[in-house]
């Protein structure tokens, strides 16, 4: 089979959320069929990174953009019903390359991840084409509405309507769209747009993030996540003003590591408040992990999977989180990790760690066995391989796809180790 695979972020090295998923799709589905990769390198260093990719499709196309230009084309969009953030991510390089390709070849599956570049293939006829939204961008952008002061809060507000729109009508115009989560899964089937939605979702690499023998320090303490991204930067402005001084004030000797690249200089600033470490980029964060009693992730913005979640479990390391970060995750509250929704809560939660080590053992290891029962990169996979081949097979057949409840234009979502006739 010949696939033609468009993404907003190009997907090599897989370092980051945006690149994590469809590095991993790319990869599975390479295995069996010709995969043609298609997508944006916004610098010297993420370009020739990414060509790193060829071993693990067939061919790619990269098109070099830079960031002033792509803000330019961001604002040009303000004024006009088309969202900033299809400017963002446009190319006219690309779509010229992708328009070629679709001319004058005809590819078995047109899969696409992020609603962002769905407007390259979005008008292509005559080929199944699955959209793969991942997050639903619209509802991230309306949560940033409710952090971000006036006139911020307008701009994302604005832009959240725009792109809610805009994903409607695209999703109309796939053979069936999918998301990460159910949670997701559930906006995304609240469209109501008269095509066949399903979900998959985020693996981790147990084998690469698997526990240490290593002892660790029972008084650190660590969030992990690019400190570039806003939730990240919010959820750390807010815990170290209103949570650690709770924990410091019954643990004196407290450590908080912040690991993440590209802190910003409000997040650099926070390594001035005693206890408190901003590493900036590091090459590998495991040591961070193994070196602390658990991980928070605090999160108040927070769509999809967090990957730094199911990393942190996947090595052994107890997660403190949101409700909604937790959300996100095939876990068992208090089970496999705990959930906290106030500086107090969050406070409680974490010295029941590390006050009790016994604890600490027995999350560890549960949450290490939910990612290997739950979060395998393989068992999400073979949920693709069914959503394709339903897809595949409805397209072929030019009748629509069967529904599990009148009126409901959603494939039910096939559950944990469940086949299909």
């Amino acid at each position: 089979m010949k696939v033609l695979f468009v993404c907003h972020r190009f997907p090599f090295p897989p370092k980051r959320g945006g690149k994590i998923r469809p590095f991993n799709i790319i990869r599975h589905l390479a295995a069996d069929h010709d995969v043609t990769v298609c997508s944006l390198a916004r610098s010297d260093d993420e370009a020739r990174e990414g060509q790193g990719i060829a071993p693990f499709c067939a061919r790619f196309e990269m098109a070099r953009v830079s960031d002033p230009v792509q803000i330019l084309r961001m604002v040009a969009r303000l004024p006009t019903s088309v969202p900033s953030s299809m400017g963002f991510f446009y190319s006219a390089d690309l779509a010229r390359r992708i328009r070629d390709l679709t001319a004058r070849e005809r590819f078995d599956l047109v899969f696409v991840h992020c609603s962002s570049v769905a407007p390259y293939v979005a008008g292509c006829g005559g080929m199944p084409k699955i959209l793969d939204f991942g997050d639903m961008d619209s509802q991230k952008w309306l949560e940033y509405a409710r952090y971000k002061p006036f006139p911020l809060s307008l701009g994302y507000r604005l832009e959240s309507r725009k792109l809610e729109r805009a994903e409607k009508r695209l999703a109309r115009r796939f053979d069936l769209c999918t998301a990460t989560t159910r949670t997701e899964w559930e906006t995304l089937e609240g469209y109501d747009a008269g095509v066949a939605t399903d979900w998959f979702p985020n693996g981790v690499d147990n084998e690469y993030f698997a526990p240490s023998a290593e002892p660790y320090d029972p008084d650190t303490i660590c969030f992990v996540g690019r400190m570039d991204y806003y939730p990240n930067q919010q959820s750390m402005f807010d815990f170290c003003a209103r949570t650690f001084p709770l924990l410091r004030a019954r643990r004196p000797g407290l450590k908080l590591l912040i690991v993440g690249a590209d802190p910003s200089p409000a997040v650099r600033k926070l390594g001035e408040i005693p206890g408190v470490t901003v590493t900036g980029s590091v090459p590998d964060v495991r040591p961070h992990l193994y070196r602390s009693a658990l991980m928070v992730a605090p999160l108040s913005i927070a769509r999809g999977t967090q990957n730094k979640i199911l990393e942190a479990m996947a090595s052994g390391v107890p997660v403190v989180t949101s409700g909604v970060a937790a959300g996100g995750v095939d876990a068992v509250e208090w089970e496999h990790l705990l959930v906290a929704n106030s500086p107090g809560e969050y406070a409680q939660a974490v010295l029941h760690v590390l006050d009790n080590p016994v604890e600490r053992r027995r999350l560890a290891a549960a949450g290490r066995a939910r990612m290997l029962s739950h979060h395998t990169w393989p068992s999400s996979m073979r949920r693709l391989d069914t959503i394709i081949q339903r897809c595949l097979s409805v397209h072929a057949s030019g009748a629509p796809i069967a529904v599990d409840q009148p009126g409901r234009n959603a494939i039910r979502p096939v559950a944990e180790g469940e086949t299909t006739r």
